[in-house]
């Protein structure tokens, strides 16, 4: 039986956003921006200041997915009665407290743009999902035998917070399209 890491989203994230042409540093030039009316521009400037607030306060959570993910990628992904201590280890030590902290921020993140506020919900519960899988895998390796059923439920779970971390990366960018970023 193995188990299923998924990669680093934000750092994903964040490597996407600077292959888009750094799009959190400036919105596209739009030909169709001067027809647009002055209050709509104050409604753009808003949603733009929203949202590049918002994607500064998940990129300042980096540092927990990063640590939790290096000590995921150091565990073998075979799992044997022979590295079940090493992985229960670095599950318990590392990548859990990181991973509770990444999501205790998250839900401290209050957007108040409605669309952001939708994305958010899903980071949160992919996130949430995330870490219940990997609570799974620390009690499938807590004992003596490895526990292959909850493994299983394990890979369950980090396989349904991936799902739910790509429906939020693409809610994202679709967002980042509507306020005129290139893509």
């Amino acid at each position: 039986m193995t188990t299923h890491l998924k990669k680093s989203w934000i750092i994903s994230l964040i490597t996407s956003f600077v292959l888009l042409g750094g799009v959190l540093l400036s919105p596209a030039a739009s030909v169709d921006a001067a027809q647009i009316a002055t209050s709509t521009y104050s409604d753009l400037d808003q949603s733009y200041a929203e949202f590049k607030e918002y994607t500064n306060q998940l990129f300042a959570l980096e540092t927990y997915e990063a640590k939790a993910f290096t000590a995921l990628e150091s565990i073998d992904t075979q799992v044997t009665s022979t590295n079940r201590k090493s992985m229960y280890l670095k599950l318990t030590n590392t990548v859990i407290p990181n991973y509770t902290k990444l999501v205790s921020k998250a839900k401290q993140i209050k957007p108040t743009n409605p669309q952001i506020k939708k994305i958010h919900a899903t980071f949160v519960k992919a996130s949430y999902t995330q870490l219940e899988g990997y609570l799974l895998y620390q009690k499938a390796v807590s004992k003596n035998k490895v526990n292959y059923t909850l493994l299983k439920q394990g890979n369950a779970k980090v396989n349904t917070a991936g799902v739910l971390m790509d429906q939020c990366e693409q809610q994202l960018y679709a967002y980042a399209r509507s306020l005129g970023y290139d893509s």
